[in-house]
């Protein structure tokens, strides 16, 4: 995939909508985008079509689908599709992610050893974004054997709610090339610059402190967390 012309394309192309994903709580969308030359498809969540919730804020959602995106691109982890904000749509601002060809039987208890290298991104991840959801469907592999993670509506809270269905390495020591991409990213945070410029319009300051702290909680300690047992630790349904 060419990120940098599907990120064009997504943020330039007219959306067409083309139908409704009917499973999950908040408004979801598959639409066209149609660019001069050619047409691709596309996830669509408008910000008017998220289902009011206690403990996050009003159409924030979509922000933090967007947010990931550029924290997993940060990292340099590759983890997430092509994702944008789109200020004018067929519902009025929302996410727009590259729609990823995929088997709906392939989840992230299929995936085999020849992940390994995913699966020790993948807590970490969960664990820096707060992600209060990553169910084992949120894993979906394309038809070139690249495996990307969706659904990033609830994440970036500061207060903690990590559910992951990926504790596989949870007390490990984490490898050191992965602290030294969340380090690197640390001090953009830190010192506000990188990628800090790109998530400040998208998440709240106490909000980006958090994440901040999680990664430091991580550099300091250099293990993977461990699921406390003070609270539920795993979604439902865990697929």
């Amino acid at each position: 995939m060419d990120k940098l012309a599907t990120l064009r394309d997504l943020q330039c192309g007219e959306i067409d909508l083309a139908g409704q994903f009917l499973q999950g709580s908040n408004g979801t969308f598959l639409v066209n985008v149609r660019t001069t030359s050619h047409e691709l498809r596309a996830v669509y969540k408008p910000s008017a079509g998220e289902r009011p919730l206690w403990d996050f804020p009003p159409r924030t959602l979509f922000k933090r689908e967007v947010a990931t995106y550029v924290f997993s691109e940060a990292l340099k982890w590759g983890l997430v599709p092509p994702t944008v904000h789109r200020k004018k749509g067929p519902m009025g601002p929302g996410s727009l992610q590259a729609f990823i060809t995929h088997d709906p039987q392939t989840h992230y208890f299929t995936l085999s050893d020849a992940h390994i290298a995913l699966r020790r991104k993948i807590l970490l991840f969960d664990y820096m974004l707060n992600n209060a959801d990553r169910k084992a469907g949120h894993f979906i592999e394309d038809p070139d054997g690249h495996v990307w993670l969706i659904d990033h509506g609830l994440t970036f809270h500061v207060v903690e709610k990590l559910r992951t269905v990926a504790w596989d390495h949870a007390g490990e020591e984490i490898p050191h090339d992965l602290l030294a991409d969340i380090e690197r990213v640390n001090i953009d945070l830190t010192t506000q610059i990188g990628v800090y410029d790109q998530v400040i319009s998208l998440l709240s300051p106490a909000e980006l402190s958090a994440l901040a702290g999680r990664m430091r909680s991580l550099l300091i300690g250099g293990l993977y967390p461990i699921p406390p047992s003070t609270r539920r630790t795993i979604p439902w349904p865990p697929i």
